[in-house]
């Protein structure tokens, strides 16, 4: 397992240098330039812990609303994609559980992300592609209030596939293994 600066500074690089550089994210650049972001590493190959680590989190923003959003870098036993989509599923499942369905959701990159539908080669994946499986946990009042004030939410998506489709996949990947190695 790695030391827990490698991954999250190549998080916050790839956060910097790819959501906000492409705007993958519209609303990134604001909260990176504030320094609102917080990134946590966790070990995943215990569950229990990364469940523990993600209500902790979430009081953790509750006692401080100057932090935005956070990051929880999964360092290790999320590699496998399939595993890290069980990680999720339970995450979601225990924020509605502890009270948090409505103030919290969760977003969810991978470096091997694959959205249903698409081949694991899509340029379109790397809207969710990250150098480190991620759990991101957005406050849904901000979300909500961004949104709103955002002409066309509807479209983001599919301007971030299309921007990813033009960048091509050679392009991204190159992009992603630079990220590791910053």
């Amino acid at each position: 397992m790695p030391s827990s600066l490698e991954p999250l500074h190549q998080s916050r690089a790839w956060v910097e240098r790819f959501v906000v550089a492409l705007d993958v994210c519209p609303f990134a650049r604001q909260e990176v330039e504030r320094d609102r972001v917080r990134y946590v590493a966790v070990d995943a190959t215990d569950t229990e812990q990364l469940l523990l680590t993600l209500v902790n989190e979430c009081r953790y923003l509750d006692a401080t609303p100057e932090t935005e959003t956070t990051l929880l870098v999964l360092i290790a036993g999320a590699e496998d994609f399939e595993h890290y989509l069980d990680c999720l599923a339970l995450g979601e499942a225990l924020l509605e559980a502890q009270g948090y369905d409505g103030t919290y959701q969760l977003a969810s990159f991978h470096p091997d992300y694959v959205f249903d539908g698409t081949g694991p080669d899509d340029p379109a994946n790397y809207t969710n592609r990250s150098p480190w499986p991620m759990l991101h946990i957005l406050r849904e009042a901000s979300l909500e209030h961004a949104l709103a004030r955002f002409p066309h939410p509807e479209r983001i998506p599919e301007r971030n596939i299309a921007r990813m489709r033009e960048l091509g996949l050679d392009a991204l990947m190159t992009r992603l293994e630079m990220l590791k190695r910053s």
